[in-house]
């Protein structure tokens, strides 16, 4: 995966914008302006996801390339290294998972105005 196909991948998604609210090399995609992900642009050597916080550790314990997250929430982040050691497949599947796990977190109200769009 790279940048571009994580950048697809994410503003793919319903309700999600991009915004590089840390400086120009770090994009950041929020649903209903709530971070799910975010990534150095420049090298693009990780991204930073948001986990459940049992599931965090044991895909830390799973997977070396799965380190707590950088600069992050280390109950709630995980910093992904894009090395290519993960297939893309499960890449897309904690992207998803971060995703949803931000939109549950959602009032009603704006969880209702996610389904509009």
């Amino acid at each position: 995966m790279n940048v571009e196909q994580f950048r697809s991948y994410c503003l793919a998604k319903r309700g999600v914008t991009e915004e590089f609210p840390f400086g120009e090399q770090t994009i950041v995609f929020k649903v209903m302006g709530k971070m799910f992900a975010l990534a150095d642009v420049a090298g693009f050597e990780s991204i930073n996801l948001k986990c459940d916080p049992e599931q965090a550790i044991l895909l830390r314990e799973q997977y070396p390339a799965v380190l707590p997250g950088y600069h992050m929430n280390k109950r709630h982040w995980n910093t992904v290294l894009m090395d290519g050691s993960l297939p893309d497949k499960l890449v897309n599947k904690w992207i998803d998972n971060s995703y949803n796990l931000v939109v549950a977190g959602l009032p009603a109200r704006i969880k209702a105005e996610l389904i509009q769009l």
